[in-house]
């Protein structure tokens, strides 16, 4: 029976942190403390964390495939520059201790919060100005990647205020390229770690289960549920976890 208890709470907690990631680009902040909870160390937590966040990035693409088949061009660069960050971010971790970069990360969410506030209430651009700058678009992206093949907690809420504000495109198209870009980056970053850090299978895939269920469910509900007081929800989310994380780390 307690087994059986452990694998409902990884399972549970995979769902939920499988809808934050896909509706709110926050899953880690889920599943990273319940791996801690687990028992496991922080860099043994962050990288079956990253594994197990490939589950949420199948069940999101498969329930986003509408609305990615109308900006393949976009998701295209965007995931090239993200999947070339991811690698440089796997190589950092395996060589610098992950605290020195954590410490950087309630600022970075902070950021991404006040972006996504800025995006949300700046006067409307025609379109052709939104992407007229795909190189420092490119530079935030690959940025991102980095942070996400280095430690990646809550990089999705970063990426989505960077493609709010560079990208002319209904929320949800938005939010489902986000979610395939964080599928990739962490794909890649799971493939390095395979063969190079300590990755718990056992309970990436019981957590797995979880993110898949939660991946499914997010770009379902991301269409039906009014824009602006989502946004408006995600930036105010994402100053708590910033706030929380710097009372932890600091």
């Amino acid at each position: 029976m307690h087994f059986l208890l452990i694998d409902l709470y990884l399972i549970v907690s995979g769902i939920l942190a499988g809808l934050l990631s896909t509706i709110a680009g926050m899953a880690s902040l889920v599943s990273y403390p319940v791996l801690l909870s687990m028992g496991l160390p922080p860099v043994a937590a962050n990288v079956t964390n990253t594994a197990a966040q490939i589950f949420t990035g199948i069940g999101s693409t498969l329930s986003s495939t509408r609305e990615l088949n109308t900006a393949k061009r976009t998701t295209g660069i965007v995931t090239a520059w993200a999947l070339s960050g991811s690698v440089l971010g796997c190589v950092l971790l395996l060589v610098a201790p992950a605290d020195s970069f954590a410490k950087a990360v309630p600022f970075l969410i902070a950021f991404a919060g006040c972006l996504m506030l800025y995006a949300l209430f700046a006067k409307p651009r025609p379109a052709r100005i939104a992407t007229s700058h795909p190189l420092l678009r490119g530079a935030a992206v690959f940025v991102v990647g980095i942070y996400i093949g280095y430690f990646g907690a809550s990089a999705g809420v970063i990426m989505l205020a960077i493609l709010i504000l560079t990208e002319h495109l209904p929320f949800a198209t938005t939010n489902a390229i986000k979610n395939f870009v964080s599928f990739s980056a962490n794909f890649l970053a799971m493939l390095i770690y395979a063969f190079t850090a300590a990755i718990h299978w056992d309970l990436v895939v019981k957590m797995g289960i979880g993110f898949l269920i939660g991946g499914w469910l997010g770009p379902k509900i991301v269409r039906i549920v009014p824009v602006r007081p989502l946004r408006i929800l995600i930036a105010l989310a994402a100053f708590g976890l910033a706030g929380y994380l710097f009372v932890t780390t600091y």
